[in-house]
């Protein structure tokens, strides 16, 4: 049976964190900042991380003027804003393209997302010039976020890595899990009976993308906080949590 949801769960932004460098502790900083704003991370909080500190500690940034781009690239960029050396960083992250128009590039990564521009982004990251790309392994900065959480506090929290994307047929961009450990992603109601005793054949929620996207609430683009805690919430569970749970099956596409 799915959990029973609880009628109160709080989301709360974590401040005061110093701009990310590579090679920082990443759980290091987050539990420092957590307890010296008075809201030390508990047992069963789900620790919401957002992809870029994730991506800037991991080194996972280019600068431009260490780029050249190729003649796609360049064919790509003529006539739209993008610098081309960023269309060539675009094309180096995807996996394949699936769509390009109106110099919007539609990708698919090599974790398997499809996404804008491979996740590659020049927001939140310091320097005119540089750009940040996605954690090569998101379920593994996950996992490691998560041990150094217990082992600098002794409790058991579950981690999820967010980023934005945007959404097929609907305005607006929303957070998205990417990353996950120690939260089962996603919450089956297959074979449950609704109230009105109609028994559920499809129904599965994922649950990570609704914590990511709650999460932003607290989070925003331009506040400066990079990690939420969301207590209350009775997540499952899951030592072999993996955001390839989250990925639609190709044979289930309809679209691709």
């Amino acid at each position: 049976m799915p959990p029973a949801i609880p009628s109160e769960i709080r989301i709360i932004g974590i401040t005061g964190m110093p701009e990310v460098q590579p090679g920082d502790d990443l759980a290091a900083l987050l539990v420092s900042a957590a307890q010296n704003q008075g809201t030390a991370i508990q047992p069963g909080d789900v620790v919401v991380v957002t992809q870029k500190v994730v991506s800037k500690a991991e080194g996972r940034v280019v600068r431009l003027e260490d780029v050249t781009p190729s003649p796609l690239a360049i064919t790509i960029s003529e006539g739209h804003r993008r610098d081309p050396r960023h269309t060539e960083v675009v094309l180096r992250e995807s996996k394949r393209i699936v769509r390009m128009d109106r110099g919007v590039i539609i990708s698919e990564t090599y974790h398997g997302f499809i996404c804008a521009n491979a996740g590659v982004d020049a927001s939140n990251v310091p320097g005119a010039t540089t750009l940040c790309l996605l954690p090569l392994d998101p379920d593994a900065s996950a996992r490691r976020i998560r041990q150094g959480i217990q082992q600098r506090l002794g409790v058991t929290t579950a981690v999820i890595i967010s980023d934005t994307f945007g959404r097929p047929w609907r305005s607006g961009a929303t957070n998205v899990a990417i990353g996950v450990a120690g939260i089962d992603p996603m919450l089956s109601y297959v074979g449950q009976e609704d109230a009105h005793g109609k028994t559920l054949h499809t129904t599965v929620l994922c649950v990570a993308d609704e914590l990511a996207a709650a999460a932003e609430l607290a989070a925003g683009k331009v506040l400066g906080v990079p990690v939420v805690l969301i207590r209350g919430y009775p997540y499952q569970p899951s030592e072999s949590a993996s955001h390839q749970a989250l990925l639609r099956d190709p044979d289930k596409d309809l679209f691709r």
